[in-house]
């Protein structure tokens, strides 16, 4: 298993898309979740498979300091009726962050996938309004997901019929994209939460970058839009050069601590998220939790092969 972590390094590119592929396909999943071992590793980037999972996790990293937002996982929803119930779920969840006094802490992520995007647009966008009407009564907020390429305008669609009724509705954009420069110029306007991240889906050169220095060098362009704007940039990476020059973006154009956040994913630099916590700034973890968890966990390998060096181990029973 150890000589697998230098041609996981060697073969990066071709290992994320081979791990992509491996997200959607029904019979890796059912060997992830038979694996011995497998769900030692799922635990380090998913909180659990149940609220009452998330909303622990929720309060111990809020005593250190640190914001959440939580991802009820159920994307690829082929049915009105789980679609309804995923709603349901995100609602359950948002009266219970109001009760439990998290709503200064936790906001939550939404998938329009898990609420019916891929059956219809006009459903996803009433069942998103259902879970941004909750969030309101608990007193926080919603960000919206950017998912495959094909559904980037469907999206911002859809978060500008939100903001109509819902103005802090937030939305992810992903650097990878050859088109989130521009995406993030028309979002940096007063009152605009935007979350910046690279991106973890798989889609052709014409319209994506697929080096990993071009996606950076997008990361940059799109953090100095978003920096010299109106609105309020979420900085979704655990790069230590992107951190540098965001804190550095942040200085010239006299953003204190409360204009912007940096992001990081649920087990992933907890050291560096406490770190810059401590520093003043503000740090929000993504947090995804339930039972459908396999394809988001696959795209965090494929974020970052050398995980899977990580996971062979821990099969393995050496972790």
């Amino acid at each position: 298993m150890e000589d697998a972590v230098p041609l996981i390094r060697k073969d990066r590119p071709v290992l994320r898309q081979a791990l992509l592929a491996a997200s959607r396909s029904r019979a890796a999943r059912k060997l992830m979740e038979t694996a011995p071992g497998s769900r030692r590793v799922v635990r380090r980037f998913v909180a659990g498979e149940t609220t009452d999972d998330a909303l622990r996790v929720t309060a111990e990293l809020a005593e250190e300091g640190l914001l959440v937002s939580l991802d009820a996982l159920g994307e690829d929803t082929l049915d009105t009726d789980r679609a309804d119930a995923n709603v349901d779920d995100y609602a359950e969840l948002l009266v219970r962050i109001g009760q439990e006094g998290l709503a200064d802490s936790a906001e939550v992520s939404l998938k329009l996938s898990a609420v019916g995007l891929a059956l219809d647009e006009s459903l996803a966008l009433a069942n998103a309004r259902r879970v941004c009407a909750a969030a309101s009564d608990a007193g926080t907020t919603v960000t919206l997901d950017m998912e495959e390429y094909e559904t980037v305008d469907v999206t911002l669609r859809i978060l500008a019929e939100l903001r109509r009724e819902y103005p802090e509705t937030g939305v992810a954009i992903q650097s990878y994209l050859r088109r989130a420069e521009e995406h993030c110029a028309e979002l940096a306007h007063e009152g605009s939460r935007v979350r910046l991240c690279k991106g973890a889906y798989s889609a052709p050169e014409s319209v994506a970058f697929t080096d990993t220095v071009e996606i950076d060098k997008s990361f940059v362009r799109c953090m100095r839009v978003l920096m010299a704007g109106q609105g309020y940039p979420m900085l979704a990476t655990h790069d230590p050069r992107l951190i540098e020059i965001a804190g550095a973006l942040a200085a010239l154009h006299d953003r204190d601590e409360s204009g912007f956040e940096y992001q990081m994913l649920y087990g992933i630099r907890p050291q560096e998220q406490r770190r810059l916590a401590d520093e003043g700034a503000r740090v929000r973890v993504y947090t995804a939790f339930g039972r459908e968890w396999y394809a988001y966990f696959m795209r965090r390998l494929a974020e970052k092969p050398a995980n899977l060096g990580f996971l062979f181990r821990s099969m393995a029973g050496r972790s």
